[in-house]
């Protein structure tokens, strides 16, 4: 049974359907980027991290300025501040660098993780799933490696699935959209209807 809460956010969602669609179509839009020009693809996450860092980084020395105003601890975020400035601007101008750094960091995280899976799935039954948690070790284990043999590759790869999912998503949202659409338009229609 549906609450007035839920018949109300299901109203204001089929009111704004548009929205969804756009939303919709920029996933399509940069899922294609991804897929079709990963390089650009990686370039424009590598930058959207940077802005990011960048913006980050001067709102945490404003909260530091802040706190130091009211006498309250303000080191930390001053410090946070900086590092996340530096990052940003380290990425702005060696891109390349931090796509790759950003490869590199996937690649440990999979071998690490894989090898905390294996050990893992020695301490369990056979009843309990032994060997499939070994398997998911080794799968991450061999991508991690493979991530750490042929980065770029892997740079690559990972804009693919990331393009992969984009295109997935948006055009659930758009499907969505056009649900939304026509129960707007049912809506709007019913009243003129009586």
């Amino acid at each position: 049974m549906a609450t007035a809460n839920d018949v109300a956010l299901s109203e204001a969602l089929s009111a704004s359907w548009w929205a969804m669609g756009l939303r919709g179509l920029f996933g399509i839009a940069f899922g294609l980027i991804c897929i079709l020009v990963p390089s650009a693809a990686i370039l424009t996450l590598v930058l959207l991290f940077a802005a990011y860092m960048l913006v980050d980084g001067v709102f945490a020395i404003v909260s530091g300025i802040q706190k130091a105003q009211h006498g309250e601890r303000w080191g930390l975020l001053i410090l946070e501040g900086v590092v996340d400035i530096a990052a940003g601007a380290i990425a702005f101008l060696w891109p390349g660098l931090t796509a790759l750094v950003f490869v590199y960091l996937i690649a440990f995280w999979a071998v690490l993780s894989g090898f905390l899976m294996l050990a893992a799935a020695f301490s369990l039954t056979l009843e309990h799933g032994r060997w499939w948690l070994a398997l998911g070790g080794i799968a991450s284990i061999i991508f991690g490696i493979v991530l750490l043999v042929a980065p770029l590759v892997g740079a690559v790869v990972l804009t693919w699935w990331v393009g992969a999912y984009a295109l997935i998503f948006g055009a659930i949202l758009l499907v969505l959209a056009f649900q939304l659409h026509g129960k707007h338009e049912e809506k709007q229609s019913a009243p003129a209807a009586k």
